[in-house]
């Protein structure tokens, strides 16, 4: 139908240059070039102005889904459908494939910001990479700097990791669209300073596990009681991936295929802040940053204060809207494959929101209080939630993006710790060094191979021979040596043993 519709258009417009070419020859004057080239310019314009009609316009989830968010939970298919129609609609979104999970449903990510941005999106990246150091900077007139100001702070917002904690996929694509929407002026002043990626679901096998499971256990009318089935979720429920595996628990080990597949596009990127989308029981209030002690000890200033920012930003919108919330109190920083805690070990300001709901509370179920607690509740509370990130994110952009380069300018000249280099013996378990290897790449930690047998100062700890002199080449290998804290002058570094250094 648009293609005819587009025919009818030209041929109607070639019919108005045979019209305009008949005139000029019958009154055959020269002075009406003036005119006809207006003629001409009008029709032009008017032609491009009924194609462009054509171009369907971006619309809410409310009016591409067959429901209104929020009365239904949305399958990854139908989730996919929506994120591509913004990404077709909208000069302010692209959408990139990543790789499929074990059962076949496919990963993207969005990028979204202004147009002026998307127009040198690649430049954006390949800088942020070089303000780690994890790529060099283009030579130009013999010199290889960059600076802060040739990036834009990146914000990373993470959806569904646990497949059951639904609300956050829904919530995804409302700010997708909250972002990108023409009647949002505050959003389009963000997109200027800010880059944001969107990942709707991060575990869409889960998310189908349950969200199948509890289509089939719904009446017409949803039971908000909980002895109700649909709030009971049998094992292995949806939290895990295919393999029932916690992917929340594999960001940096990277034991599954998902994990692996995200890493990669993550690293690519390198974000500044890190959001990570969850549910948890229904009967508690909303959880923002900052995060709960214990935080480790390498976690910056930086990092608390954005974190304090952030946590200032949301509980403001939570107060205008009368929503409960609390910070500090649960979610430490510290073990390093959570959501927040390895992009935090990345030089972001990673950081969790949880929203009560999770597989018990179904569409809506009551809480003790008696109140309920819907869908569209949890929904707009982590829609305000990552709206109020990219805002704090883009108020606080110039400063985010220097203590960012700050952040790997430290490590590389002024590291933590009284130790240089880590030894690893290659007469050790040749498999497991192998496996330590790999895993240094994927997290794209340098190391080397030394090329030559040499004595350095050092002590061996826990196992390992650390060395606090500096002078041996850097580079690493798997395996340890025995020894348990037995302080050592010199310490041989033989040849092929895998050294892994700070600096």
């Amino acid at each position: 139908m648009t293609s005819l519709f587009h025919g009818l258009i030209v041929c109607k417009t070639k019919l108005l240059y045979v019209q305009i070419a008949f005139a000029w020859l019958f009154f055959g004057g020269i002075g009406l070039m003036d005119g006809l080239a207006l003629e001409v310019k009008a029709a032009q314009d008017a032609l491009e102005a009924k194609v462009a009609q054509q171009v369907p316009e971006t619309r809410s989830p409310d009016e591409f889904l067959p429901y209104r968010l929020g009365d239904q939970m949305t399958p990854h298919h139908r989730v996919l459908a929506y994120v591509r129609h913004v990404a077709e609609t909208s000069d302010k979104v692209t959408i990139h494939p990543y790789g499929t999970t074990y059962e076949g449903r496919e990963l993207v990510y969005l990028v979204v910001s202004d147009p002026a941005n998307h127009a040198r999106m690649e430049e954006i990246r390949r800088n942020n990479r070089v303000l780690t150091g994890l790529d060099a900077a283009s030579v130009v007139d013999g010199k290889a700097s960059i600076s802060t100001g040739d990036t834009k702070p990146i914000v990373w917002l993470s959806y569904n990791i646990h497949g059951n904690e639904v609300s956050s996929s829904e919530a995804a694509m409302l700010t997708l669209y909250n972002l990108v929407d023409p009647a949002n002026e505050q959003a389009a002043e963000w997109l200027k300073d800010v880059v944001v990626i969107i990942d709707p679901m991060l575990n869409p096998d889960g998310r189908d596990r349950y969200v199948n499971w509890f289509h089939q256990m719904a009446g017409e009318r949803y039971n908000p009681e909980h002895i109700a089935r649909e709030h009971h979720e049998p094992w292995p429920g949806g939290r895990p991936n295919h393999y029932y595996f916690d992917l929340n628990r594999d960001w940096a080990w990277q034991t599954q295929a998902e994990s692996m597949l995200r890493a990669d596009v993550y690293q690519a990127w390198m974000p500044h802040v890190h959001a990570d989308f969850h549910e948890m029981g229904y009967d508690n209030p909303y959880f923002f940053a900052p995060a709960a002690e214990p935080m480790h000890e390498v976690v910056t200033p930086w990092q608390r204060e954005l974190q304090k920012r952030m946590g200032e930003n949301h509980a403001e919108v939570f107060d205008r809207e009368g929503w409960l919330f609390f910070t500090k109190e649960w979610f430490d920083l510290l073990y390093p494959s959570y959501g927040d805690t390895w992009p935090t070990f990345q030089g972001a300001v990673g950081m969790t929101y949880e929203q009560a709901g999770h597989g018990f509370a179904g569409a809506t179920v009551r809480l003790p209080d008696g109140r309920e607690l819907t869908l569209k509740d949890r929904i707009a509370h982590h829609t305000a939630a990552g709206l109020s990130t990219v805002e704090v994110a883009a108020t606080n952009a110039g400063r985010i993006v220097e203590e960012f380069a700050a952040y790997f300018e430290r490590a590389q000249s002024e590291p933590q710790g009284r130790f240089k280099t880590y030894l690893i013996r290659r007469s050790n378990d040749e498999d497991a060094l192998f496996d330590v290897m790999r895993f240094m790449e994927e997290q794209e930690i340098r190391y080397s191979v030394a090329e030559r047998s040499q004595q350095v100062r050092g002590v061996v700890v826990g196992g390992a021979v650390r060395s606090t002199s500096g002078g041996t080449s850097g580079g690493a290998k798997g395996g340890v040596i025995g020894g348990a804290g037995k302080p050592s002058e010199r310490v041989t570094v033989q040849e092929g043993d895998l050294l892994v250094r700070s600096v």
